[in-house]
């Protein structure tokens, strides 16, 4: 089995969120399995600096795209027992950014089409090209648009993962032939055109043989309208090739016995350690030392579905319980406004780095007592996975991936692995928050079994990885 792993970041070379982590970590666990594993990915301005002594360049060629004909250059590193393929083009990659500029439409529509031009270039051709969001989304397009001219390209097989339906590559119908290079037909056909205009998601779940949500509870929430943003009646008509398959962590990455970026290593037989990342958590972020006061943890992008509304609606509330707030996060004006307010309302109370630091977040789930994820929607979640790992009992909304990854507590019973709350109601978040600071403050031998349990989920990639294969092997 060959597999070329398509997607728009990876880590370590780049990363914006949750696909990075996946991308960088799924074509290794897949390696492991004795699939033969490339990854291609953009050759960003970011990447070329940090890596670039590291790569060898190949070959290049030019790529069409609509009216366009564009210098593609192709690199390569080993690592991990997989190629790692970089394609440049500095007109659309030797930028500061990854994504959010005017021209993403035209710079992915390029990279997708560049990724089937050089397919020829490459130490193998694949028997699957596993796609991931929009931007990857018109390689099965193109495949079989090629398919029509030349038979070689019909023996490759396409599996589409959808990482946030949210994020569709929507742009008006003109762009079907100028800029993507496609003819009229497949706007006709309804297969690319979504309520008037060309939609890439839409198109690639249509002409992908298999797709896969990153869980199975959030596979079948993308069959109802409240989840799918506009495409529910396009993913029930594919369920026959809709599946769930949950996503994993880097469990060496994320390791709290030999994690170097943390103050104090432990493990599920010696959490010394733990009560000193809690201090350097609390140096960190300037809160003061707090007997017997849990600290809340938040890691997470400040944007409507992750939640925070809850959080506003009944911050007062929470404050009136023995407890501290960490956030970390970036996103919203208005969200990254209220926690602003938050800090200045509560002073040593609330904490928040507006933005994105790795150590700050690592100083997160490895000090902090309980980690809030109250999510409206969250595909798969990888936040709560690391929280756990890492002894931070999480708060979660039955949604997605957390539905999938956290079983709720039961006292009578002493099981369980977090808290959690079924209905999007701040008034229910609330009290599964209080439930879990009292039990944290005032039942700390019931706390501490609870957290034990939750450290001792495998969320490695070796199981979701069997599944992977399992589902190119259905559709080769």
């Amino acid at each position: 089995m060959k597999v070329l792993y398509a997607a728009s970041e990876a880590v370590p070379f780049c990363k914006t969120g949750g696909l990075a982590d996946v991308a960088g970590s799924l074509p290794p666990a897949l390696a492991a399995e004795g699939v033969e594993t490339a990854v291609i990915l953009p050759l960003y301005e970011s990447v070329k600096q940090r890596y670039g002594a590291e790569l060898q360049y190949l070959c290049y060629d030019y790529v069409d795209l609509a009216w366009r004909h564009s210098y593609c250059g192709l690199f390569a590193l080993e690592r991990q027992g997989v190629t790692w393929y970089f394609l440049d083009n500095e007109q659309y990659f030797r930028r500061p950014g990854l994504y959010g500029y005017p021209d993403d439409g035209e710079r992915f529509g390029f990279f997708s089409r560049a990724v089937v031009k050089m397919l020829d270039h490459l130490k193998f051709w694949p028997d699957v090209i596993h796609c991931n969001d929009w931007q990857t989304a018109l390689i099965p397009i193109y495949l079989k648009d090629d398919g029509v001219r030349d038979e070689r390209y019909r023996s490759i097989r396409t599996v589409l993962s959808i990482h946030n339906i949210e994020y569709q590559g929507r742009y008006g119908r003109e762009t079907l032939g100028d800029l993507f290079g496609l003819d009229a037909g497949w706007a006709e056909d309804g297969t690319i055109l979504m309520d008037g205009d060309v939609n890439l998601l839409k198109g690639a779940i249509l002409c992908a043989d298999a797709v896969n949500a990153v869980s199975p509870t959030y596979a079948e929430e993308l069959k109802n309208a409240a989840f799918a943003h506009g495409l529910d009646s396009i993913l029930r008509s594919c369920g026959h090739k809709l599946r769930g398959i949950l996503n994993g962590i880097d469990t060496v990455r994320y390791d709290p016995a030999a994690d170097r970026g943390i103050a104090a290593n432990f493990d599920l037989d010696h959490m010394a350690g733990k009560a000193e990342d809690k201090r350097q958590l609390r140096r960190l972020f300037g809160l003061p030392e707090a007997e017997n006061t849990p600290v809340i943890g938040m890691v997470t992008r400040l944007v409507s579905h992750k939640g925070l509304d809850l959080v506003r609606e009944v911050l007062g509330d929470l404050m009136a319980s023995p407890v501290q707030l960490a956030v970390v996060g970036s996103g919203d004006q208005r969200y990254e406004d209220f926690f602003r307010w938050a800090q200045g309302s509560y002073p040593g109370r609330v904490a928040a780095h507006i933005g994105y630091s790795e150590e700050l977040a690592m100083g997160v789930y490895a000090g902090a007592d309980l980690f809030l994820m109250p999510s409206r929607s969250e595909p798969c979640g990888l936040s709560q996975m690391i929280a756990m790992r890492y002894g931070a009992v999480p708060i979660v909304r039955e949604t997605g991936g957390l539905k999938d990854t956290v079983r709720p507590y039961e006292a009578w019973r002493d099981a369980g692995t977090g808290f959690t709350f079924a209905n999007y109601s701040a008034n229910d978040m609330l009290y599964v928050t209080r439930e879990a600071v009292s039990l944290c403050r005032d039942n700390p031998e019931a706390f501490r079994r609870l957290r034990r349990r939750a450290m001792e989920q495998d969320f490695g990639w070796s199981g979701s990885a069997q599944a992977y294969l399992a589902m190119y092997e259905s559709v080769c």
